[in-house]
């Protein structure tokens, strides 16, 4: 899988660009503030329909500008398919083309271009918060699995609408009425979005302990546990017993959300711990340790991308290699030899010589 050529209107930075990519390496060079991030952010968005900077796409359209629009050619499955996206200022909604043709959702793109998108603020998913490690399962699924992004589009709608009649109980104690069908329906959604982590998890466990093995040289373990509701005894279970836990769940926590006028049951509270040789990362694990195993995660999550369509995903390193010692740039690079790579970095002569430099200043192409 591979971009052939992309061209960009009227996007973040860019005014106009238009470039041809090489099928291995190809090294975005410019000092900061320039674009290169903006680069990898608009072969992001074609690839999942979404930026990763932001949520907003009005701040994807260069300043003054009506619209901005996004064209590449895809390599995939042994075809070439054309992906186009416009945004326009306003709220008028986004436009998504395939080789021409309008299509509804950002699920008719699913598997045309996959992306895996390695940034700075990875190298410490570990150590932060849950909504991050979520982020890094979902971002992924998202593109492997078309049931499971409709299912997780459809729970946060319903936990949304759930939250906002917790909230307006007092002005509104009709509404009450409505949160059984709610619960039913986030029941069964959330069980669809457990069973799938938990199960893409011990996946990404298995291929991420091999990296982590050998980056450590075979001193270090790496464990990843799935975390989910205390009702679910184990979240790989069949969907259908799942369900009935969380239903279980719902109920013991009835109460509690009526006083606490929150949402207090479901996945969107689920979270994975990361051990080394048994003790948990965000508690022991040196910054050093800590970016190693990301690093492997990172790696892993390509490794599933390949087994399961049977291609290699486009890889996008975002300023991360400047951000690791020697030894550690040494590891990636060798471990990313295959398939298609972007590298942003501000100083080329420390990261690699391979591959097509491609030098960005202001939003511009340089010759």
């Amino acid at each position: 899988m591979r971009i052939l050529n992309l061209s960009l209107n009227g996007f973040r930075n860019y005014e106009s660009f238009q470039c041809e990519f090489d099928p291995g390496v190809n090294l975005i060079v410019g000092q900061n503030a320039q674009g290169k991030t903006n680069l990898l952010e608009a072969i992001c968005y074609l690839s999942r329909g979404a930026a990763f900077r932001t949520r907003r796409e009005s701040e994807l359209i260069r300043f003054g500008a009506d619209f901005a629009e996004l064209c590449a050619t895809v390599s995939s499955y042994g075809r070439e398919q054309q992906l186009r996206a416009v945004m326009f200022a306003g709220r008028r909604p986004r436009q998504l083309f395939l080789s021409g043709v309008k299509k509804n959702s950002r699920g008719d793109l699913d598997g045309v271009l996959n992306t895996v998108l390695f940034c700075p603020e990875d190298l410490l998913v570990l150590k932060k918060g849950a909504a991050e490690r979520r982020k890094l399962l979902d971002d992924a699924l998202c593109q492997l699995r078309p049931r499971y992004a409709a299912a997780l589009e459809e729970y946060r709608r319903l936990l949304a609408q759930k939250a906002a009649i917790l909230r307006e109980r007092a002005e509104r104690p009709e509404m009450l009425e409505l949160l059984p069908d709610y619960n039913e329906r986030m029941a069964q959604t959330g069980a669809i979005i457990v069973t799938t982590r938990a199960k893409y998890l011990r996946q990404l466990e298995l291929r991420a302990a091999a990296h982590h093995a050998a980056f450590s040289g075979g001193s270090e373990t790496l464990t990843l546990a799935y975390q989910t509701v205390s009702t679910v005894e184990d979240p790989t279970a069949p969907v259908s017993e799942v369900y009935q836990r969380l239903k279980e769940h719902q109920q013991s926590h009835w109460r509690a959300e009526l006083d606490s006028l929150q949402c207090l049951s479901g996945p969107h509270r689920d979270d994975f711990e990361a051990a080394l040789n048994g003790l948990p990362m965000k508690a022991f694990a040196s910054q050093g340790q800590t970016r190693t195993a990301a690093i492997s995660l990172k790696l892993a999550e390509r490794d599933l991308f390949e087994a399961d369509t049977g291609e290699l995903p486009v890889l996008l390193l975002d300023d991360v290699l400047s951000e690791l010692d020697s030894g550690r740039q040494d590891f990636v690079l060798n471990r990313i030899r295959n398939g298609q790579v972007f590298i942003s970095c501000c100083e080329q002569d420390k990261v690699t010589d391979i591959g097509k430099t491609i030098r960005i200043e202001n939003g511009s192409l340089l010759s």
